[in-house]
């Protein structure tokens, strides 16, 4: 990350953040100075606090601190006076590429802070307080009792621990337990692997050389004033020079010279205005606390200038895992979509890491097809996009064939999302355009024309069910990539001598096979027919919204290969759940979107997976995060709504709950809106164009309406059907609607609770 000078803190706080002496008043509040103004968003953001009156044992249990870099959990030590400060890092991986890269280029264990106390700890108070990202509280233990504050810094990628202990706990010492630098991955792990050499360990630091070169270094400080201590660590890496010691060392140095009311004042800064950039409230405050704090972990897992987020985030488990590098045939595609609704660009590792790293896609192209025009993308990669070894996509049609021939499209759609979402060229002409081009050219080398006159393709992998010919997989991205080839060139009017191909591929493309009952099939006979978690084969209605369920023609299709996918639930995992919901939001099925979402929040998903009592979620003995994230997206699927060129204000939302509100949520054509319900009724709805872009607004509002511009004056505007309107909105010109004569307020609100329900944590 890069370096902060002393100087540039002064500058970034206000003055009166500085007068408190010393950092370990935090353990009691706020600072003199910090004391945040009251909002809707604030507000909200602190009911989701997180509350913890047990003693975490594990990674499922524990509060979690990130930055998109350094992560940390704090839970029980191997002893009972011991407590571990978990570290992980989303930059911290090997590099030996002669392996695929779960092995290879596998994340790797650093290893645990430890605070060690002189009594045996008997009972924890803590909250992790989403709006300043900070966990406090205090630790009782049979000698005394520690108030404690713990941050870890947004831009300096610190862990920072305040102490205030009683004269019993005085002496408790800080140490560091390194792991074992190895891949905790064992599925295809050569018998020639071996660990990274031993670590070398110094006063105040450990170093972890790797064999490859580089390495990576934990660096840890205390720094004393009376009773009151402030302990600092970091890790540092760097590949392939070895300056991680140095690095490491020298930030530790310079975190604890800062003023550190200043540092926090500064780490509060961003977080606050995070929580800010958008607003959802809804009465079932289970599911409102839910989405903040999965809107406080989206942003701590990852930034738009990191790594995009592996399965686990930033947060090591412990007690290994498999799934150790970057998972691209559902995982990272899931998990990105929110940042684009709650308006969260910084977080887009996925379009910067395309931007970045492209050219390393064709690594993932088998041999034979590599002619410099050709990309794909295997899994597991690492965060620059390397499969590692020899690891391709395989080719279809031959027994080399894998189920990752479609990673690489639809994980482009990720970033066509974000261009639609914002309409920002550069996205489009620079990133999306260029290479998936090259990613459509993969599926041309197999491509065929059969018989009926339509192109066909040959064997491929549905994920995770079975070979097929003509698989809807493959066939739904196809669709999407050709379409949206030709209708970027003609956005950035370009005179592209390929669009005729693309258009010819879009129009020739066989249609999916079906089912007059079942609906869409896996393949061309190949029919669904036991339980399957994965929704590949109806990525074409999700999200890809190839369909549109108000075409009537449309709804039958929707409707039966749903139902069918949906009849055997018993392989169902978390994201199966919120796909579902999601599915059931664009198929105006509200009462069966909330279903499915409370099903999951409800921690009933069996076959061998959790959502954890942290909101972390569990598959075996497997850990990840993005089931939970892609429930956020569940939320805002039924609260607003953007494709298709139609803004929908509350298109899915239950009759259990008659009130809602949300605020600065985003849709594509670069909307921002505005929107409020009360006792089952819009009282209005407020857009604001970034780009100019034509408005089809789907209001919801029942008789006659009044349509007015930010200064109060009335707007022209023209029916297009029930409850639904089209204007015209300059760039950066906003509209608002309401019933006709209604001067509702037209702020955020946190809206009446249905009832009482506990934290998520350890609340008893």
């Amino acid at each position: 990350m890069v370096g902060v000078s002393r100087r540039t803190v002064l500058r970034s706080v206000s003055a009166a953040a500085g007068a408190a002496a010393f950092g370990g008043l935090w353990a009691q509040g706020a600072p003199p100075g910090l004391a945040a103004q009251r909002s809707p968003h604030r507000d909200v953001a602190m009911d989701a606090r997180m509350r913890w009156q047990r003693l975490p044992e594990n990674w499922q249990e524990a509060p979690f601190l990130a930055n998109g870099y350094l992560g940390v959990q704090a839970y029980a030590g191997r002893t009972p006076q011991v407590l571990k400060f978990m570290l992980g890092h989303t930059q911290v991986q090997d590099q030996r590429i002669q392996w695929e890269a779960g092995i290879g280029l596998s994340r790797l264990p650093i290893g645990a802070i430890t605070l060690a106390f002189a009594g045996a700890i008997t009972g924890v108070d803590w909250t992790l307080d989403l709006y300043n990202a900070e966990l406090g509280g205090t630790i009782t233990t049979t000698r005394g009792q520690v108030a404690f504050s713990a941050v870890v810094h947004n831009d300096l990628g610190v862990l920072l621990v305040s102490l205030d202990p009683s004269a019993g706990e005085s002496g408790a010492t800080w140490g560091f337990a390194p792991l074992v630098s190895a891949t905790t991955r064992t599925v295809r792990k050569p018998p020639e692997y071996t660990a990274n050499p031993e670590p070398e360990q110094a006063n105040g630091y450990c170093a972890q050389p790797l064999t490859a070169g580089g390495g990576y270094t934990t660096a840890w400080r205390e720094k004393r004033i009376g009773t009151k201590r402030l302990f600092a660590a970091v890790v540092a890496y760097s590949f392939p020079r070895s300056t991680h010691t140095r690095d490491a060392v020298s930030l530790v140095g310079r975190a604890l010279a800062m003023n550190p009311d200043l540092l926090l004042a500064w780490h509060r800064r961003w977080w606050n205005s995070f929580h800010q950039r958008s607003f959802v409230s809804v009465p079932d405050k289970q599911v409102q606390r839910f989405y903040w704090i999965q809107l406080y972990k989206i942003a701590s897992a990852t930034r738009e200038d990191g790594p995009v987020t592996a399965e686990w985030g930033p947060w090591f488990p412990e007690a290994g895992n498999s799934w150790t590098a970057v998972w691209w045939n559902l995982n990272v595609q899931v998990a990105y979509p929110i940042v684009n609704s709650t308006n969260h660009p910084e977080l887009d590792a996925v379009t910067e890491t395309f931007r970045r790293d492209h050219a390393n896609l064709g690594m993932s192209v088998p041999p034979a097809c590599r002619d410099g025009d050709t990309y794909a993308l295997s899994h597991p990669g690492d965060w620059r996009l390397r499969p590692g070894g020899v690891r391709t996509v395989g080719v279809p049609g031959t027994t080399s064939k894998t189920d990752q021939t479609g990673n690489l499209l639809w994980g482009l759609h990720n970033v066509w999302l974000a261009y639609r979402h914002h309409l920002d060229q550069p996205v489009l002409r620079d990133v999306l355009y260029p290479t998936l081009a090259k990613a459509l050219n993969f599926y041309r080398h197999f491509l065929f024309t059969g018989p009926d006159g339509l192109l066909h393709l040959p064997l491929t992998r549905s994920p995770e069910y079975a070979d097929a010919a003509d698989c809807t997989y493959d066939l739904s991205l196809i669709r999407w990539a050709a379409t949206t080839l030709a209708r970027s060139a003609r956005i950035l009017r370009r005179n592209e001598p390929r669009v005729p191909m693309w258009r010819e591929i879009a129009a020739k493309l066989a249609p999916y096979q079906e089912d007059p009952v079942d609906g869409v099939l896996i393949g061309d006979g190949v029919r669904l027919a036991d339980s399957h978690r994965h929704f590949s084969h109806l990525l074409w209605l999700y999200p890809l919204r190839e369909r549109n369920w108000e075409r009537p023609a449309d709804r039958d299709v929707m409707t039966r290969t749903f139902r069918h996918w949906a009849a055997d639930q018993s392989a169902w995992h978390g994201y199966s759940y919120a796909a579902a919901a999601s599915m059931n939001s664009v198929m105006d099925q509200p009462e069966e979107a909330l279903r499915y979402l409370k099903f999951f929040l409800d921690r009933n998903v069996v076959a061998d997976t959790e959502l954890t009592a942290n909101t972390m979620y569990r598959e075996g003995s497997n850990f990840a995060i993005e089931s939970p994230i892609t429930a956020a997206q569940s939320v805002v699927d039924m609260l607003l709504q953007g494709s298709g060129g139609v803004v929908k204000a509350f298109p899915s939302v239950s009759a259990q709950w008659p009130d809602a509100s949300i605020a600065g949520l985003r849709t594509e054509g670069a909307f921002l809106v505005d929107a409020s319900r009360r006792h089952g009724a819009t009282e209005f709805v407020r857009v604001q164009s970034e780009a100019g872009a034509p408005l089809v607004l789907d209001h919801g509002i029942d008789g006659e309406i009044d349509v007015r511009d930010q200064g109060g004056r009335r707007l022209p505007w023209r029916p297009v059907g029930p409850r639904r309107i089209t204007l015209e909105l300059r760039r950066g010109s906003t509209v608002t609607v309401t019933p006709r004569g209604a001067r509702p307020d037209f702020g955020p609100r946190d809206v009446p609770s249905l009832g009482a329900v506990p934290a998520w944590g350890l609340p008893d």
